[in-house]
């Protein structure tokens, strides 16, 4: 197996667990988020302001699209189930993990979404956003796992078993 490829909402803990994971499976772990700030030189929410909504979808879409990775687990931004052409790029190199959460348990661990870069169209909230990704995640995923009520550790653990 090459990669694996996490998705989700924001809060879902892409991020920590593929940290994890990827030291549990000896491989190196990239951040697509971190990426895109380090190749736009600026935090997400300042691209979001300039660019808007749609205009950081292409930035996040051609950047995940470039992402070339051998034995890495890569932790994707929450918005990147909209990019068509990262998402196949992905479907090429490796396995995509969902990971599942309920919407209570992200509007719980989400603090400001402006601070933290979510993708929120005028007059789009939380619940909305959900709904509206839903369906994309479970599209692009090979493999979900529901992360309800579950450490880091077994998050980690279940998706070993899995892949």
């Amino acid at each position: 197996m090459q990669n694996v490829i996490l998705i989700g909402m924001p809060g879902a803990g892409k991020s920590t667990v593929g940290v994890v994971l990827a030291k549990k499976l000896g491989y190196a772990f990239v951040d697509a988020d971190l990426v895109i700030q380090s190749r736009e030189g600026r935090l997400l929410h300042e691209i979001i302001s300039e660019r808007g909504v749609e205009g950081f979808w292409q930035v996040e879409e051609e950047i995940n699209a470039s992402i070339q990775a051998d034995r890495t687990v890569i932790a994707t931004g929450g918005s990147a189930v909209y990019g068509h052409r990262a998402m196949a790029h992905y479907q090429e190199i490796g396995k995509i993990v969902y990971l599942s959460l309920p919407l209570a348990d992200i509007r719980q661990r989400l603090g400001d979404l402006d601070e933290r870069g979510v993708t929120l169209r005028e007059g789009q909230d939380l619940a909305a956003l959900y709904e509206e990704r839903l369906p994309l995640y479970e599209k692009y995923a090979d493999i979900t796992v529901d992360c309800k009520d579950l450490s880091i550790r077994e998050i980690v653990e279940k998706i070993v078993l899995l892949l």
